[in-house]
């Protein structure tokens, strides 16, 4: 496993959007940014506390660095299991048989449901 550290700079990280979870309380409302409950205000109104919740987020920002970090992950080299069975019947001298019955029994098939959906259209004409 592999990790490369990115180091954003501020030009591509002017804007952070994120969600806030706004819950109507007995004295007010409470307003607390969805992963960070710790991050939350109470006010007496709906405006007010998440106004108030802008102004307590931008202050903890203030000394923050956000930094993203790829991952590369090794994953384990395996067969895919129907593979064992790629090619099988390429030698049988039977396979196009069966399959031209395959493809026979299809057309009975579709031909069956052409007649069963005729004669529901003709049902519903009678109606």
């Amino acid at each position: 496993m592999t990790t490369n550290l990115i180091k954003n700079t501020a030009d591509n990280l002017s804007k952070l959007n994120y969600s806030i979870l706004v819950e109507a309380k007995e004295n007010g409302y409470q307003a607390t940014v969805w992963g960070l409950p710790d991050c939350q205000t109470f006010a007496t109104t709906k405006e007010e506390a998440i106004n108030n919740l802008h102004e307590v987020l931008n202050t903890r920002l203030q000394n923050v660095e956000i930094v993203t970090q790829e991952i590369e992950i090794e994953m384990p080299k395996t067969e895919h299991p129907w593979m064992k069975f790629a090619g099988k019947y390429k030698d049988d001298p039977q396979f196009d048989d069966m399959l031209a019955d395959i493809e026979a029994y299809r057309r009975e098939l579709d031909a069956e449901m052409e007649e069963y959906y005729r004669q529901l259209d003709a049902e519903e004409e009678v109606k």
